[in-house]
């Protein structure tokens, strides 16, 4: 993995993003000292490594938990430029995954919705709308097993 800038990442900074892939909330203090850099240093690296782009600390919440009692993955099928059709897409709020894929789909996108009356509405406002979708396939989720976001550095 590197940073924006092509520079490979050290080991050091491998560590810190470990360190708050584990806990998001965890002290530049307490990450210094098992890393062995202050807490400024730190702090610095994590300003830096944000900058780049290869590190976003965010607040993973439930959406049940939320009010927000559907979540599906919409796969959608479409003519044209899909790199268009996708940024289209992520300017929508509901809509928080957007990708690009080889396969049955061009685009898979995941939306979290407050009821099935919210799910089509944006599948018919927002999604099948643009003329370039020719067809949609909706995957409803039943219940989130698992989701994790820790899968280190390599």
């Amino acid at each position: 993995m590197v940073e924006s800038s092509g520079a490979p990442l050290d080991a050091t900074a491998k560590k810190i993003i470990e360190h708050l892939q584990a806990d998001g909330r965890a002290s530049y203090a307490s990450i210094g000292k098992s890393v062995g850099l202050s807490e400024a240093a730190v702090r610095n690296r994590v300003q830096k490594l944000g900058e780049s782009g290869l590190l976003q600390v965010v607040a993973v919440t439930d959406p049940l938990k939320l009010g927000f009692s559907r979540q599906a993955l919409i796969g959608i099928r479409c003519t044209g430029d899909t790199q268009e059709l996708a940024e289209q897409l992520a300017t929508c709020p509901e809509i928080d995954y957007v990708v690009l894929t080889a396969g049955s789909f061009d685009i898979l996108i995941e939306v979290v919705c407050e009821d099935d009356d919210h799910l089509l509405k944006i599948l018919n406002q927002q999604v099948r709308i643009h003329r370039e979708v020719t067809a949609t396939e909706t995957l409803v989720y039943l219940k989130l097993v698992k989701q994790q976001y820790n899968w280190g550095t390599r």
